[in-house]
């Protein structure tokens, strides 16, 4: 998540303090107020958090591979912003045990992230990843809208900041789905493939789990989404002249460490420089 300057020192086995041209990126973090977490705030910042890094993590895999040069720099952006979003809950997340941003996206294994099945699901074609992008937006955008008023000073400065950019991501989302759905015959049937293939894993992301039960005022109840979720996809789809149907509603379980298939293998491609050379700087 961060570069430095000096020579890589592989042998060094521990984490490393990495900076770029000698500016700490702690000073980007939004949010950054020195409040110590709760241990139930830092499970939340997890689940926010792991979100943000798994769904960053997808999106950059387009950068070189999208169908234009300026779909390469629009997924590219998008996925930065969501890496910014990543590192200030990762943050903020580990100042309740003392790690890092980077210990927390590199040195934790599969059953210890928190990320939503959304979230974990496989690129596909194009039109699988506007779909995913699609849904991810939309919901995001109204977490943070109401995560704004937490009475937990730094979740709220951090979803401030966000949802000024998921506010992009979803415009960004809604119109390619459009011009998806009212394209070729080959994009639409993709388009509508696409969201009838992400749609079994949208309820995970409104169960209220138990933790939200211990986080009043400073989490943001998932099942209050629904309603406005809905409201502004019908817009979508009433437009688009899409209707998404799912012949199950997938188990879920990401809160709890149980993931889908996937994960392990993106994990695998994010975790593998730092872990073979711990501790390397360059």
């Amino acid at each position: 998540m961060r570069g430095g300057e000096a020579p890589v020192n592989a042998s060094d086995t521990s984490h490393g303090d990495v900076h770029v041209d000698r500016v700490a990126l702690a000073d980007e973090l939004a949010g950054d107020t020195g409040q110590i977490a709760s241990p139930d705030a830092a499970e939340y910042a997890l689940w926010l958090g792991d979100d943000a890094l798994v769904l960053s993590q997808q999106l950059g895999w387009w950068i070189s591979r999208a169908p234009e040069l300026e779909e390469d720099m629009a997924l590219g952006n998008i996925a930065l912003d969501l890496l910014g979003h990543a590192r200030s809950l990762l943050h903020y997340a580990g100042t309740v045990d003392g790690r890092s941003e980077d210990d927390l996206a590199y040195w934790r294994d599969e059953p210890e992230f928190r990320s939503a099945w959304l979230f974990e699901q496989e690129n596909g074609d194009f039109a699988k990843t506007i779909a995913r992008q699609l849904v991810a937006s939309v919901y995001l955008f109204e977490l943070y809208e109401r995560l704004r008023a937490s009475t937990d000073a730094t979740l709220a400065a951090i979803a401030e900041k966000a949802v000024k950019e998921v506010d992009y991501h979803r415009d960004h989302a809604v119109q390619w789905t459009l011009r998806l759905a009212g394209g070729t015959e080959e994009s639409r049937r993709r388009m509508i493939r696409a969201l009838d293939d992400i749609w079994p894993y949208v309820d995970e992301l409104f169960r209220d789990e138990p933790l939200i039960d211990r986080l009043d005022g400073v989490a943001v109840r998932p099942s209050t989404l629904r309603e406005p979720f809905d409201a502004v996809l019908a817009d979508v789809f009433s437009e688009a002249d899409l209707a998404p149907k799912s012949a199950f509603i997938a188990a879920g379980g990401g809160r709890e460490g149980r993931h889908f298939p996937t994960l392990g293998y993106l994990l695998a491609e994010l975790q593998v420089l730092a872990r073979t050379h711990p501790g390397a700087s360059w």
